[in-house]
């Protein structure tokens, strides 16, 4: 069965969903990895899963929560493997063309150097916090843990940075 047919039965386009979703699956593999290679790669390996589990769609807002989850799972997959085997410092990796609008602090260059040194855990629901404004419920959803190791991770995460800031005198008055 081709993916055209299992889209015809279930009532969803794969081409209709992969338009609607594609920039949040790669903001998040993106915003996790600072790579925009890696975030391509990743984007397109969930797109892939999408198109073999396309049966499984229940509706599109399940089509969207599916491919988040699989953009988290993926992302620190790929976040590992790079581990294991770098390839390129954060600091060599070029910015996107554009720059995004200015006073969002995710985005600023010593919070997003502070931000990747944080764990795999808790960068990610850092990222899904405040990059994709996902409330912290959602986050234990998409990330499958515990609502409570969210907000521990965003509250450490938080506290974490606040010192690393103040520490290099950022924030003092």
């Amino acid at each position: 069965m081709t993916g055209l047919q299992r889209a015809t039965e279930t009532g969803y386009d794969f081409g209709e969903l992969m338009r609607e979703h594609r920039s949040m699956v790669f903001s998040v593999a993106y915003h996790f990895l600072r790579d925009r290679d890696q975030a391509e790669e990743v984007a397109q390996d969930v797109f892939l899963s999408l198109h073999r589990n396309l049966s499984a769609v229940q509706s599109t807002a399940h089509a969207g929560n599916w491919l988040r989850k699989v953009a988290v799972q993926r992302s620190i997959d790929a976040a590992r493997r790079r581990t294991r085997r770098p390839q390129v410092s954060l600091e060599d990796v070029a910015e996107p063309a554009t720059r995004p609008a200015s006073g969002d602090p995710m985005l600023g260059d010593l919070l997003r150097k502070l931000i990747a040194t944080l764990p795999e855990g808790p960068r990610m629901a850092m990222v899904l916090r405040y990059q994709e404004d996902l409330d912290p419920a959602e986050i234990a959803e998409v990330m499958e843990i515990p609502l409570g190791t969210v907000k521990s991770h965003i509250q450490r995460s938080l506290a974490l940075l606040r010192e690393k800031l103040a520490r290099r005198g950022v924030g003092e008055r």
